[in-house]
């Protein structure tokens, strides 16, 4: 359980690290073109939750994906369709977490107004990402998908 669970952080602290680079590329891009920050104590708090919640999910869901003998990133159909732990709240924790909270909160931590623009820019693509890989999920599991599709959100 230990070696899950610190594999589990080592892979969402990348994932943090890719928002904040994400975030820092923005304020570089809000300095090339004159942007507005948007920092103040309120964006900084709000943020630092955000940050903490969403490498808090991703942790949650990856330790879940890892027990079950699944990989997090993985280009071939999972062939275990897992509704338990933070799947029962959000068919997308992975992407809640990371693609959204994460991104966000960085943006929120260094005032990065393109970065936030950016993020809510690149939700849509991962929609559709999101969109193929649940008709992969409806090929494998049929039903069982189908059920869980209706009873839990796509984004939570």
């Amino acid at each position: 359980m230990l070696g899950v669970f610190l594999r589990s952080v080592l892979h969402n602290v990348g994932v943090v690290a890719v928002g904040f680079g994400f975030a820092y590329a923005g304020t570089l891009a809000d300095a090339a073109v004159g942007a507005p920050s948007v920092s103040s104590s309120l964006a900084t708090g709000a943020g630092a939750a955000l940050v903490a919640l969403g490498f808090l999910l991703r942790l949650w869901a990856t330790v879940h994906f890892y027990e079950h003998g699944m990989r997090v990133i993985s280009l071939e159909p999972q062939r275990t369709l897992l509704t338990s732990g933070p799947y029962r709240f959000s068919r997308n924790p992975l992407y809640l977490g990371g693609n959204v909270f994460v991104f966000f909160g960085a943006a929120l931590l260094l005032g990065s107004s393109t970065a936030l623009v950016l993020t809510v820019a690149h939700l849509p693509l991962m929609d559709l990402f999101i969109r193929r890989e649940e008709r992969q999920l409806e090929r494998e599991f049929g039903d069982a998908w189908g059920n869980y599709a209706k009873r839990v959100r796509r984004w939570g």
